[in-house]
């Protein structure tokens, strides 16, 4: 790729999964991608496949489509209906540099990037906490192996061993027993306590 991606922030350099060096910013910022309308689900599923087949969850942490559910009256009924709260944009929790700005800005659907000249200018923290999106980060001394317990969420007063911690989304996978089957869950830092 001829054009270099500039980035506010420092950069240092890392290698892609293919041993290629790139450029990458010292921290993962959130980056918004304009879209086709309608094509907001479809463009996250690409970029999650993507993510995957090339192995850069450690380079492209998180894609959402914002939605918020409204209750609709439709002859006389009242339903609740999910509605994206910004058509025509996904939300890309990255670190920019060469290979991420090539795999969002070429997925099909994807227009460009938000910014002057479609340069990427990540959000403010003002912007993510308006968005609802947690912008401290959770600290806290677990590692592979720890006994933990979930103290809120859906999970709450579940136990489990830690099988990974992914430090980019601030999460730990455990297992928990759901009909009598082991299934990964993958639960927040902040909701959390090690036994």
């Amino acid at each position: 790729m001829s054009e270099m991606v500039e980035v506010e922030n420092e950069t240092t350099t890392a290698e892609n999964t293919a041993g290629e060096k790139v450029k990458s910013s010292s921290e993962a910022k959130w980056y918004v991608a304009h879209t086709y309308s309608g094509y907001e689900n479809k463009v996250k599923s690409d970029i999650e496949k993507t993510i995957e087949n090339r192995k850069l969850q450690d380079q492209i942490l998180e894609v959402a489509v914002p939605v918020q559910d409204v209750i609709e009256t439709k002859n006389g009924s009242k339903k609740t209906v999910s509605r994206k709260l910004f058509p025509g944009y996904v939300l890309i929790n990255m670190y920019m540099n060469d290979v991420t700005w090539y795999i969002v800005r070429n997925t099909r659907g994807v227009t460009g990037f938000v910014g002057p000249e479609s340069k990427p200018v990540p959000l403010t923290e003002a912007e993510m906490r308006n968005l609802g999106i947690n912008v401290s980060e959770v600290k806290i001394d677990v590692a592979v192996g720890d006994t933990i317990k979930v103290v809120t969420g859906a999970w709450e007063g579940n136990t489990g061993e830690i099988k990974s911690i992914n430090e980019g989304k601030q999460t730990v996978t455990i297992e928990v027993d759901i009909f009598g089957r082991a299934t990964s869950v993958e639960i927040g830092f902040a909701d959390i306590q090690k036994m």
